[in-house]
């Protein structure tokens, strides 16, 4: 069976970062549609059509063997997303280092700085403006 599944998908696209995107907004869509199906059928009916039309979509992506254009459109995805996703990451960092190391700002540029905790008061010099401040670590 999964000589069968690798010989149908020789040649077409498969999954990227925008259909797993889609995946995730077809999920998002559908659990909407079942906590207001019932007060609100209206909007639920519509959000079923909706979560629908991405499944097929992201069916169709992952099926397509216009792998030139899937790469296009994903890299599309990326390019517009660029500014969110190293945000993210940037927050998923700073949880990592909570328990060894404070993360303060520069009063004057608002450089990030990092510094290790349980040092009591120390002096922190910003590399960007060679600013030196106090802080608690």
């Amino acid at each position: 069976m999964r000589e069968k599944m690798m010989r149908f998908m020789q040649g077409r696209y498969g999954v990227d970062q925008f259909n797993n995107f889609l995946m995730k907004l077809f999920f998002g869509e559908f659990i909407f549609y079942f906590l207001f199906r019932r007060p609100v059928p209206e909007v639920a009916s519509i959000m079923y059509y909706l979560s629908l039309a991405t499944l097929v979509y992201t069916y169709y992506r992952m099926f397509s063997r216009n792998i030139y254009k899937r790469a296009s459109e994903n890299q599309n995805f990326l390019n517009k997303t660029a500014n969110i996703r190293r945000k993210i990451n940037n927050q998923k960092s700073i949880f990592k280092q909570r328990k060894v190391y404070r993360i303060y700002k520069c009063p004057t540029c608002k450089q990030k700085v990092r510094v290790p905790k349980g040092k009591g008061k120390i002096s922190i010099h910003c590399p960007k403006c060679d600013t030196y401040f106090i802080k608690r670590s």
